[in-house]
Order: structure tokens, then C-alpha cells, then sequence
């Protein structure tokens, strides 16, 4: 591979390279930088919904429905006790009112706090909707079909209208969505890669047109079409190289940036979106494996272009 940047003077002189002062380098360095982001994305997307996914796996939530208000409250009492003495549940946390509202207005397109007409009181959503209790559980294991079997089991009796809902489930579309992000975001890596493939083809066939003579006397010195192709096959390399490593550089800058403005937001479905080590070695390898692509579409193209020539 190295002996594939070390070019004698005289294929040099043969092929003049024109390092970054040719098109090729830099129409490499957009794609690389198009496709780092898009890589970059996918990569975070698929974090995320991998990270959501593990998250809720093992938690669950009780909704007691009850419209008398004491009945609900005791009911939520009982049913609370209950879970803590089970060996399944880990933790047990009963949301306060004021949670549930504040959950619950934005759906309804009330706030929590607004104040009435008449009496310039606190409006609360208490007082038009008998909104349920909500138990938040986190269990010992995941929250399969056994487990949730058993939670209803044990709450039946305190609260016969309770349900038992696996946490993951109430979010399954959100996660069905950043699933598809990650799938567009990676369609769009292979679009660009086809791309830099057609862009090598085009130079290649360019550079083949430029220098037809010195590929004609070169033949007639007894060259070979392998020794040909590599000459051009290591100035794309060379070329695609110094693009990608420009692309990389700017595509990771924007990342970092992107990411430092996503963190600043503080919700929980965003902060998720953040690059892993491995996702960040992949990524760096864009540039090596941009240069390979376009080391092999060159040497295809210029072997079966002088094949045709001669």
C-alpha cells in the first residue's frame, strides 16, 4: 500500500501531479466531507435508538384510572406497596400531580399555572380531568410478556382497572423513527459513494485523454497496460487522499459543533444523540476507505479504457 505513494521521478515526469491544484482533490474533499456527516449521523441515530431501547428494556408504568380521588389515592398506595415487596421490581416511584400535568398539558393545550378568568387563581388540570396515577417502575430484568403478566397479577386485586404498560412501547414510534434516520442517513453515505466513483471515472477518462501520446510511447517501449493503470491509479490515490483527509477535518468540526449545540438543549432524546469511540474510529476511516474505492474505480477505468485504445 505505502509503495503506492513512494512514485519514482519518472512517473512524475510521465503524469504530472498536480497535488491540490486540480478539481479531483477537491470534489473528493466535499464528498468525503457530505459523506462523514451523513456517516456521523447515522452513527448517532443508531446510538440513540439503541441507548433509548436499553433504557426503558427493564422499566414499566402503572396507570391507576380511577375518578373518585380517594378511591385513587389508596388505590396508588396499596398498589405502590404491593410492587416494593416484589422480588421483579427493582425500584417504584409514584409521579407526584404536579409531574403528570406538567406530562400531560401540552397534549391538551393547557399549561399547568395559567390563571383563571374569574377568580385569578391557579388553574389546574385536576380539577376539569381525572387524570390517572402513574407508577414508574424499574425491574430487576427486562420487561418481557412473563414480567408484565406478573405485575398485573399482583395489582388486580388492589386496583382492577390498573394497566401495566412496558415503558419501551409508549415510545416505539419515536424509536421506529430514529431507526429511519438512520437507514436515510446511511442510504445517503452509499449515494455519495457512487458519486466519488463516478467523479474517478471522469477524471480518470480525462486524464487518459490528456496524456494518450505518452501512453502511446510508453507502449511502444514495451509497457504494459498494469504499469500504465498504476501510474494513474497512484496520482487518484494520492489525490483522493489529501481530499479526504480535508473532508474529514471539516465534517468532524461540524459534529463537534453540532454536538455541543445538542447537548446545550438538555432533553433527553437529543443529549442521546452523541458518538460513541468506535463511531468516531469508523469515521476516520472514511478518508482510507475513499481512497481505496477510488484506487479501484481507476485501475477498472483505466484498464478497460486501454483495452479499447489499443
Amino acid at each position: 500500500m505505502l509503495s503506492l505513494f513512494v512514485i519514482p521521478r519518472h512517473d512524475r515526469r510521465l503524469i504530472p501531479e498536480g497535488r491540490l491544484s486540480g478539481p479531483m482533490p477537491w470534489v473528493i474533499a466535499i464528498m468525503i466531507f457530505l459523506m462523514v456527516l451523513a456517516t456521523g449521523a447515522g452513527l448517532a441515530f443508531a446510538e440513540a435508538g439503541n441507548n433509548i431501547s436499553d433504557q426503558l428494556s427493564s422499566r414499566a408504568t402503572v396507570q391507576i384510572i380511577e375518578a373518585n380521588p380517594d378511591v385513587k389515592a389508596r388505590q396508588t398506595r396499596d398498589a405502590a406497596a404491593r410492587l416494593r415487596g416484589m422480588d421483579l421490581v427493582d425500584k417504584v416511584r409514584v409521579l407526584p400531580p404536579e409531574e403528570i400535568e406538567e406530562l400531560i398539558a401540552p397534549w391538551l393545550g393547557q399549561t399547568v399555572g395559567e390563571m383563571d378568568n374569574e377568580g385569578g387563581s391557579d388553574a389546574s388540570l385536576m380539577d376539569d380531568i381525572p387524570l390517572p396515577s402513574l407508577i414508574d417502575l424499574t425491574l430487576v430484568r427486562s420487561a418481557g410478556e412473563k414480567e408484565l403478566a406478573e405485575l398485573r397479577a399482583a395489582i388486580r386485586p388492589l386496583a382492577a382497572s390498573a394497566r401495566v404498560e412496558p415503558s419501551s412501547g409508549l415510545i416505539a414510534p419515536v424509536i421506529a423513527l430514529v431507526h429511519s434516520f438512520q437507514w436515510i442517513a446511511f442510504g445517503l453515505v452509499l449515494l455519495l459513494a457512487i458519486t466519488t466513483a463516478a467523479a474517478v471515472i471522469i477524471s480518470a477518462r480525462a486524464a487518459l485523454n490528456t496524456h494518450k501520446e505518452t501512453i502511446s510511447v510508453i507502449h511502444l517501449l514495451g509497457g504494459t497496460d498494469g504499469q500504465i493503470s498504476r501510474l494513474f491509479q497512484r496520482r487518484i490515490a494520492l489525490d483522493a487522499l489529501l481530499g479526504g483527509i480535508l473532508g474529514l477535518i471539516f465534517g468532524a468540526a461540524i459534529i463537534v459543533l453540532l454536538g455541543a449545540q445538542l447537548s446545550a438543549l438538555g432533553s433527553g432524546l437529543v443529549q442521546s444523540l452523541g458518538l460513541s469511540w468506535y463511531s468516531w474510529l469508523i469515521i476516520s476511516l472514511i478518508p482510507i476507505l475513499g481512497m481505496i474505492l477510488a484506487m479501484v474505480t481507476a485501475r477498472m477505468t483505466v484498464m478497460g479504457a486501454l483495452k479499447k485504445i489499443l
